[in-house]
């Protein structure tokens, strides 16, 4: 039987959920579904779903999904979750889920939303910002998505460096079935989970890049579209400052949250911040040193000495005028991590990072544990990697380096 092709508008235009949050959706979904069926009062059914509302990529799915769910209580349901709403990609979604519910024969009151409400829907096109986390190079991707006489494409992706500025700036204009592919890319590269934040904040990150080298390959491409995004997106210094986008910590908080902050170097999102195994060699010798002594040390000793040699690599990896560029990395992912709603990463991202702001630690207070968990973890990786190459290649030196290395900062 031949495979029926999915039509334009069932091709999905969003970026995919995490794993986790697509399969949360998943059994909201059933949930409400049973819940409707078993005619649940509307202030039960907005109990169950409003719980997870607040991040504008999980809003946008579960609008979606909603509008998919053809029962006579959806409508109603979907006008008291946001019905309210003030933003273009919600309003823009309730409007379409409703119409698809029409469509699909589901009565829909004609005052089911405030008359201002109602007509505020009515607004042409669409203007949505993603963001991919921060790679370890301090690099990462802003997508702006709108209409097509604002861009002239209905795409903007932009490749931005906290280093080097616009790296690139590029308009595609994609059709339903190419925006999937658009996403699938990035996935096949690595970069599987985005965030929606507000629109004036992906417009910072792109004026921010731009001042600090205008004259990066994709300034000029920015430059000349600036004046459009800005009405449409919004300004940068509406965006609110990083600090403040973020809960403060308590010092309590602050020293409970480093005590596991060294956790995060195991985290998928910071696989990239690694050191490469050609950075970590000189350590890595001294590591075999230790570990072959001809001396007699007790498990302590041994353990000391290792821990002095991690403590060194700390320091020549990330020298003092580098830490506030990794600060700032920390503060961008603790920012991306909420959005995702992943808190407890947020906040260990975050205490990292005014951990950093501090002044110098001296030899007794030890180091940044954020930073001590990326040198340890890949010292971890680049010694097992290298105990199998040994293994497999005995008479090679333990410190060849491999034709391509598995912990290429990125």
């Amino acid at each position: 039987m031949a495979k029926q092709k999915k039509s334009p508008s069932q091709v999905s235009t969003l970026p995919p959920l995490a794993p986790d949050q697509a399969a949360a959706l998943q059994d909201l979904m059933a949930q409400l579904a049973t819940a409707l069926e078993a005619g649940r009062d509307q202030a039960t059914l907005q109990e169950m779903a409003a719980g997870r509302t607040g991040d504008q990529a999980w809003d946008l799915h579960l609008l979606k999904a909603l509008g998919n769910l053809a029962h006579p209580g959806v409508p109603a349901l979907l006008a008291t979750l946001f019905g309210a709403s003030t933003d273009k990609p919600r309003r823009k979604a309730l409007k379409k889920a409703l119409h698809l519910l029409k469509t699909r024969g589901v009565p829909v009151a004609e005052d089911l939303l405030p008359r201002e409400e109602a007509a505020s829907l009515k607004t042409p096109g669409r203007t949505l910002a993603y963001v991919s986390p921060v790679l370890g190079n301090g690099e990462r991707y802003v997508v702006l998505e709108g209409p097509r006489e604002v861009l002239g494409g209905n795409f903007m992706v932009v490749r931005v460096s906290d280093q080097e500025g616009l790296q690139e700036c590029h308009i595609l204009n994609l059709k339903s079935k190419q925006r999937q592919e658009f996403w699938d890319h990035f996935r096949e590269q690595g970069l599987e989970e985005w965030a929606a934040p507000p629109a004036a904040y992906a417009v910072r990150l792109l004026e921010e890049a731009d001042i600090l080298q205008p004259q990066a390959p994709g300034g000029s491409r920015y430059r000349s579209l600036k004046s459009r995004i800005w009405r449409e997106w919004g300004r940068p210094e509406a965006a609110p400052d990083r600090e403040a986008l973020l809960p403060p910590l308590s010092p309590p908080e602050l020293s409970h949250l480093l005590q596991q902050a060294g956790d995060l170097a195991r985290h998928p999102l910071f696989q990239s911040w690694l050191p490469g195994l050609d950075e970590l060699s000189p350590w890595l010798n001294k590591i075999r040193e230790i570990q072959e002594s001809p001396l007699v040390l007790s498990d302590q000793q041994r353990q000391s000495r290792v821990d002095d040699v991690v403590l060194e690599a700390v320091g020549a990896l990330y020298p003092p005028e580098s830490r506030g560029l990794w600060r700032g990395r920390l503060l961008e992912m603790a920012y991306f991590l909420e959005l995702r709603g992943q808190e407890a990463e947020a906040r260990l991202a975050q205490a990292a990072a005014q951990d950093l702001a501090a002044a110098p630690r001296g030899p007794l207070a030890g180091e940044n544990p954020f930073l001590q968990g990326l040198v340890w973890e890949s010292l971890r990786l680049a010694w097992e990697f290298l105990e199998k190459t040994q293994k497999e290649a005995s008479s090679s030196p333990l410190l060849a380096p491999p034709t391509e290395s598995l912990l290429i900062r990125r």
